[in-house]
Parts: structure tokens; sequence; C-alpha cells
């Protein structure tokens, strides 16, 4: 493989021979003790365009001239927007001032609240907080509901949790990172995604296909990474309530403080509980698990640009309990008896985070970067007569060096990754304790004329215990044939270590025996390692209509598994997990067109199609309960903000799936069978938000307005304990319509 990359980079060089013109330079705030400080994540973009870059972790950017615009907009959230005239390549040291510091607010241009960049070689989505605040956005996995590149579905009628998929693969597939420190892996895996709250969330930037080296080895289909709000540019105090008719009801506060000229923290306190008992399908069973979660975290920031030392400090701990079943279910007097079928949830979760960086104050396009990460993850639960307990310990650790060969066109980054993970699960009788460590190190270089051409090729080499030594490429480049376009191709490996109880929880919840089919050669639960290739070509095309901006995306991705640890229920009498012999494919299309069809209304619209398929022991089948066929579209629309910030925002979504193929249940008896495809059906969602000032707002919404639910969620929820009772066949929502409502306060 090394020498197909070296033949690929070396057909790219006479592409290297562009040069281009360009602004560049860095974006600042001012601190309280009058220092200037980077602005990391600036908007830069020239008006009238899509032409548009965002500021790096250290506020510097670099953007492409053209001659026929000279209109340079820098923007900020919480910050005045400022409009630049620029009419020829420059370096800019530009400083933005905070609202709060202003006797009026010019607001120049409204950016897009999910962005798209047309210079970057990787194809990346960023989603900011003004998208997050279309919906009611409780936790990480709800973030997702306006935006096509990730799909939510429900994991089991019991839980209620939310699991997303990207080009048609299931989450554990994708790299969840926190500030690109991985997160939502091992036993976190099933609900980690439901404790992260909304309001945590500054913005998210999501990756399809094989993501960059310098983050491990583990992506497979794309990376999805959350950056948090920062305690130096947060609001001082923020406030969040929302509850809705089932009986959910959450709390989040906000309180940040700047301690000293180089230091700021932050606690935030998340809080929801879920009392009410709903069952409006009637079958006995909670349509929703009764839940209780506490989550605090505080962080602190440090930021000194004279010395060139930013550091960020995180420490959390997490409470959460569930109880699902039967709505006559008490823990108390039913948990292992035949009384009335139940389960509980309890995890307890402590993580913390440290990021350190320094940049050469004499060369700021040189820095060095250490991340690291501790956390220890307990979790004790039973499904019926169905017991399983984890605890996880990880411990994370990556150092990371990024320079520039010869100019700023360029650059690399370089270092070393250690990992540490220790599992002890309890599967009912059954006891599995492991230790994985790994130790790798990574080379990436990266090319950029932003005009013609970008790419970034990449190789890590890494040592494990349990999946050997093994190399990892990564490739994407990025060629803009003609104004406006970008084409861009990738490809990569990626290799995982499958936990396949932690992210396969569904199959507690059931009668089916659990069956793990010659498992008695490889390193995890006797199994071989996963491992797969992604490829993909995307091409966006942006274009001005009626001179109102829009654009259209069309991309290509493909997933070959050398190895997979196949999930089979085609049995309906049990779950059987073997390594896979023969084939294993994703194919995600993806059409989509983004357009302002009038002033400050955005329309947003996506065609998706997959064909997974796998080689299962009775033969080549659709992936179940995968919609081949997906339509997509939301409308926002918002009224121009008064001096005083008041709005009125409105938002509207509309989920299709098509018809999904079910595991067959052929051999169970007539009562408890289904048919071989599910009935294609369309979710509606809807929130209005009436802004009061820039520091009070209020918001209702409602959630599955076309009331379609799954009609039988639970198989055999007449006999609970019988032969035939299976919660796993998902398809469709099990709550029905459902309204709700909240409030945001700020200062």
């Amino acid at each position: 493989m090394n020498k197909y990359i070296i033949v690929m980079v070396s057909a790219l060089m006479p592409w290297l021979a562009f040069s281009q013109e360009k602004v560049e330079g860095m974006v600042m705030e001012v601190s309280e003790g009058n220092e200037h400080l980077g602005l990391s994540g600036a908007n830069v973009y020239w008006m009238d365009s899509q032409i548009g870059t965002m500021t790096n972790g250290d506020g510097l950017f670099s953007i492409p001239y053209k001659k026929e615009y000279n209109k340079l907009i820098i923007s900020y959230v919480g910050y005045e927007s400022d409009t630049l005239t620029v009419n020829s390549p420059k370096t800019i040291h530009h400083t933005l001032k905070a609202l709060n510091a202003l006797d009026e607010v010019v607001v120049h241009k409204k950016r897009d609240a999910i962005q798209k960049t047309f210079y970057s070689a990787q194809n990346v989505v960023t989603v900011n907080s003004a998208e997050l605040l279309k919906a009611a956005c409780c936790n990480l996995s709800e973030s997702f509901e306006t935006n096509p590149a990730i799909d939510v579905n429900f994991s089991d009628a019991l839980t209620g949790t939310k699991q997303i998929q990207m080009l048609g693969l299931t989450s554990p597939y994708l790299l969840i990172t926190q500030e690109n420190i991985p997160m939502v892996r091992g036993a976190s895996q099933a609900f980690g995604l439901t404790f992260t709250p909304g309001t945590w969330v500054e913005s998210i930037q999501i990756t399809k296909g094989a993501g960059s080296v310098v983050n491990g080895y583990e992506s497979i289909s794309g990376q999805i990474n959350t950056e948090l709000v920062k305690p130096l540019t947060d609001n001082g105090i923020f406030v969040n309530g929302y509850g809705n008719q089932n009986g959910r009801y959450e709390l989040n506060t906000h309180f940040n403080k700047k301690l000293t000229d180089t230091w700021s923290s932050g606690l935030y306190i998340h809080a929801n509980r879920r009392d009410e008992k709903e069952d409006n399908n009637g079958d006995g069973f909670l349509d929703a698990p009764l839940a209780n979660q506490i989550n605090v975290m505080n962080r602190w920031q440090y930021q000194n640009p004279e010395t060139g030392w930013v550091s960020f400090i995180n420490v959390r701990f997490l409470k959460d309990e569930k109880q699902v079943g039967q709505t006559d279910f008490d823990p108390f007097t039913d948990k292992f008896t035949t009384n009335a079928w139940g389960g509980e949830v309890d995890t307890r979760r402590f993580d913390s985070s440290v990021k350190l960086g320094y940049v050469f104050p004499e060369l700021p396009y040189q820095s060095l970067g250490i991340q690291g990460s501790y956390s220890m993850h307990k979790q004790d639960s039973y499904y019926g007569f169905n017991q399983y307990n984890i605890d996880h310990e990880s411990i994370y650790s990556n150092f990371i060096f990024n320079s520039i060969i010869g100019d700023t066109q360029n650059k690399f980054k370089t270092g070393f990754t250690f990992a540490y993970d220790g599992y002890n699960e309890l599967v009912n009788v059954d006891n599995y304790v492991r230790h994985d460590n790994s130790i790798g190190a990574f080379f990436e270089y990266s090319y950029d004329n932003l005009d013609k051409v970008s790419l970034t090729a990449g190789l890590r080499v890494d040592n494990h215990n349990r999946l050997g030594t093994f190399v990892t490429p990564r490739f994407h480049i990025r060629y803009t044939p003609w104004e406006l376009g970008s084409l861009r191709g990738s490809f990569g490996r990626g290799r995982r270590a499958a936990n396949i109880f932690a992210e396969n929880q569904q199959i507690f919840a059931s009668s089916r025996q659990i069956n793990l089919i010659g498992a008695n050669g490889g390193g995890i639960y006797g199994f071989e390692p996963e491992d797969a290739w992604n490829y993909g070509v995307s091409f966006l095309q942006g274009f001005l209509l009626f001179e109102r901006k829009g654009n259209v995306t069309v991309d290509y991705y493909r997933t070959d598994f050398k190895n997979q640890i196949v999930v089979d229920y085609e049995n309906p009498n049990e779950v059987a997990f073997y390594n896979l012999d023969g084939k294993s494919e994703a194919n995600s299309f993806q059409l989509e067109v983004n357009y302002e069809v009038v002033k400050n209304l955005d329309f947003r619209t996506a065609y998706k199609y997959y064909d997974v398929q796998t080689d299962f022991r009775t033969g080549r089948l659709q992936k179940p309960l995968q919609a081949k066929h997906r339509f997509f579209a939301n409308l926002g629309y918002e009224t121009t903000a008064r001096k005083n910030g008041s709005q009125w925002r409105f938002d509207y979504t509309l989920h299709t799936l098509g018809e999904q193929r079910l595991p067959s249940t052929e051999s169970n008896p007539e009562q408890y069978r289904l048919g071989d495809y599910s009935k294609p059906y369309s979710l509606m969602n809807a929130q209005i938000t009436k802004v009061f000032n820039s520091n009070f707002e209020v918001y209702i919404g409602g959630e599955n307005l076309s009331n379609y639910t799954q009609d039988n969620p639970v198989l055999g929820a007449d006999d609970p304990f019988g032969p035939n009772f299976d919660t796993s066949i998902v398809y469709a929502p099990i709550m029905g319509r459902m309204f709700y409502g909240g409030f945001r306060f700020k200062l």
C-alpha cells in the first residue's frame, strides 16, 4: 500500500506548481487585561460569495484573494461582525469586540448554521450552535435531527435511546471525540451520546470517510468531533429549562468566571428526570424508560498569548439511572422474579481530560500539543433474568508536533499515541476480563494552495497487544475545477476491537440465546479484530440563483470489510456473533441541496440511498432495520433581529424512510411473526422560538407530529418470560406525537 501512496502523490506533484495570492492573518479578542488573544472558530469570508474559512485553534486563517471581491467579513457568535475593505493580498490582524461592550449591534450578514468548506481536503460539515437551537437538542444523540449527514434511529423498544448511523454503518464504526479526544467508545457506546447535554456543545464537526491519522486508527466510516463551550467566551450565566408532555424535565446551568488575565473557569450542571409512566400503545410496557441523570462538569481554560501557552482542563462526574419494562414492575419486589418483567440500568462515570498547547511566539505556524484523558465507567444492569455489568477504565494520551516544510503551504503533523483500556464484564454467569494497550506513531503531510488543490496524506503504525502491529494509511485530496466547485476523494483503513456486548445491549432485553460461533482463535472474545477500507468521492458546487446563494453536494462512499464481527438476528431464538466469512460492504449515495429561497428562509433537502450487504450464515442479505431510501427536508425561517436582539424563529423538518428489511421471524408461532419488510413512513418535527431580547427566549415544539408509531415494538409482550419475547426489532418510533416547551436565559 505504501507504494500506491507514493505513486498517487507523485502523480499530483504537477498540481503543486499552482500558487495562489491570499489574505491571511489572525482574528483576536481583547481580554480584561487588554491582552489580545487568538479567537478560534471565527468565520472569515468574502461578502456575496461562498469563499470562506474558519480560524484555527490559534485564531489564524488563510483565504484566497479574489480581485472581484473586496469586502471581507469576520464574524463570531457573541461578537460584533466586522467588514473590512481589502484590495490586495495582505496579512491582517483584526480584533473583534464583544457584544456587551457595544452601544448597538450591527449584523452585516448571517452565516449558515451548517457550514461546508470548499477548500478543505477532508469532507467536513460544521454544525454550529445556531443549528443546535433549531430542536430541543437535550443531548448529543438528539443534535442531528435537522442535519442530513447523520441518521438517527432507536436501538430498542425499552430504553428509547437514539443511536446514530453514518454511511449506512452504526456508531461503533464512527470515531466520536470530544475536542479530538476519544469519548464515546467501549462501555459508553450504547448510551454515551446521551451523556453530553446539548447546551454544552459549541459546535460539531462531522467528517465523512476516513478520518485523520492524528486521532487514531479506529475511524472507519467517519468522525464526529464535539467542541464544548469555552469558559472565556461562554455566557457568564446560562439557564435552560425544558419539559415535555411525557413527563421529561431537564435543567441546564452554566456559570463562567474570568478569574485572572489568563485563567477562566466554568461550572456546568445538567439534570433530567422522567417519572411518568407512558404506555400509549397499550402493550403493558413503558414507551420510554423512567430516568434520572445528574451530570456535573468543571472546566478550566488557560490562555497566555505572550508565552504561547494554551490549556484546557475538564473534570466530570455523571450518575444515570433508568428503569425499563412493564408498567407495573417494581424493582424492590419484582427484580429477578416472574411477578413482572423489568430491568434497571445504573451508570456511574468519572472522566477527566487535559489539553496543553504551545505556539511558538516567533513561529505562529509551529506548535506542540499534548492531549490526555482518564475515565472510569461502571454500569450495573439487568433485563428480566439477564444480567450485564461492565467496568471500563481508560487512559489516553497523544503528543502532536505541527510545523511547515519550507512555507505555510506545506505543513505536517507528527507524534505518538498511547492508550489503555481495562474491561471487566459480567454476562449472566460468564465473566470476561481483558486489558488492551497500544502505542503508535503517526506522520501527516498536508499541502494547500487554497485555489486549485489541497491534499492530506497520513500514515500511522500501531502496536496493540491484541490487534498486533499494523499500518493505517489515510489520504484526502480536494481539487477545484472551477469557481465554487470542489471535488474531493479519499481512502483509508480502520481497525477496531469490537466490544460485542456493550455495543449490542438490546440483546439482553429478549429471550434470544447468545451464541458465540467459532470464538476460539482471536484475542477479543475469541474473535479477530474488525478491519475495513473506506473509499469516497464528493462534489460540492455553490451557486447563485435570483441573487440567493445555494449549494449542491453529491457524494458516494464505499466501505469494504476485510473482517467484521457479524451480529446475526436471522434466527428468532438466538443472536449469533461470528467472524465474517465472505463479504460485507456498505455503499452510500447522497444528494443534498441547500438554498436560501427568500430572505431569511433557508431550505435544505437530501436524498440518501444505502446498499449495505453482509454474508450471513444463511446467505448474503441486506442489513436489517436499514432503510435503503431516505428523504430529508428542512425549512428554517427567522425574522430580522431588532436592536435588542428580539426576533421569531421557525423550523420544520421532515424525515421519510423507505421500507426496511426485518430479521426473519418465520419460525415463530403465527401471532409472533413479522413481515419481511416494514412499511415506509414519514416523521415531522417543528419548533417555534420567540427571542424577547439578547438575554431571554422561549420555545415550543413538537416531535413526530404525524403520530406514526410501530404497531408491535415488543414482540411477545403478552408473555415476556416466554420463548418469543423480543424488544430488539424496532424500525419506527415507539412514542407518538409529543409536544415540549422550554426557555433560555443568559447574562
